[in-house]
């Protein structure tokens, strides 16, 4: 395969989800053009019908049922660019992401993550007015500076308070990071967990306070399941364990238990 650029997009694809072919259009209408492959552990007609419209190659995993993370690594592990955005099939990227993220990798050779800002889409709609999105908004504010993104405090204050980094418009630096970036027990906070690890790690956290992606919030995701039968609410405690002695992460989870609310 003749690769366009040193980024690709790996779509982590899951049974028939009805948002996965508006997915992969984003990533097709790139003003940058960049590679676009598909991975899935549950192979079916429906994702290789979309893969072969959009002339996208589906990969599949014959070791399913490792979960997100095996399905995250694999994905990961098999793109041959050194720069890899793990796209979820449910969410839409601005046709300026890979632009965005090319001009601002360009000024720094020593970044691990590069990750921006996005809206969700609630009932098909995007909302700019929602809370959640406003308050991660301001958490990220420690590394808008870039100059200063490598400081290990700043990159851990944005995860204190809650995992403020939105993993879908996240891009990781292979060169730095190497292959199986995702090493975390949680099944719901992979990414909170992972981020932190990388945190702990020499590398710049490159933000671009930029909407360049969209969330999308349906009944049907992974996280309303977490949330239902309250697994989210254990991980969430663990996670905030790791920064708080447990009477502030009492305090803590009090008004944090509001942001399950979005999924009502």
């Amino acid at each position: 395969m003749k690769y366009r650029t040193n980024h690709t997009f790996v779509v982590c694809a899951y049974k028939e989800s009805p948002y996965l072919e508006a997915c992969i259009q984003s990533l097709v209408l790139q003003t940058v053009k960049s590679n676009i492959e598909i991975y899935t552990s549950t192979p079916n007609e429906y994702i290789f019908n979309i893969g072969k419209k959009y002339h996208v190659p589906v990969y599949i995993n014959e070791k399913a049922g490792g979960g997100i993370q095996a399905d995250w690594n694999y994905a990961y592990n098999h793109a041959k660019t050194d720069y890899v955005t793990v796209a979820h099939q449910d969410d839409i990227y601005d046709k300026n992401y890979v632009k965005a993220f090319l001009h601002c990798s360009k000024k720094y050779d020593d970044w691990t993550i590069f990750f921006t800002d996005y809206t969700p889409i609630k009932h098909g709609h995007s909302d700019k007015r929602d809370a959640n999105s406003i308050i991660r908004r301001m958490l990220r504010m420690p590394v808008k500076n870039r100059k200063k993104a490598d400081k290990k405090w700043r990159k851990k204050s944005i995860l204190c308070l809650g995992n403020a980094i939105v993993c879908p418009l996240v891009t990781y630096n292979k060169k730095l990071l190497g292959d199986t970036v995702f090493t975390s027990d949680y099944g719901f906070n992979l990414d909170w967990d992972t981020f932190l690890k990388l945190a702990e790690r020499p590398g710049r956290f490159l933000y671009m306070d930029m909407v360049l992606g969209h969330y999308r919030v349906h009944n049907e995701a992974t996280s309303k399941d977490f949330i239902v039968n309250h697994n989210r609410e254990i991980e969430d405690r663990s996670m905030f364990e790791k920064f708080w002695p447990k009477w502030i992460v009492n305090v803590i989870m009090l008004f944090y238990r509001y942001a399950y609310k979005t999924y009502d």
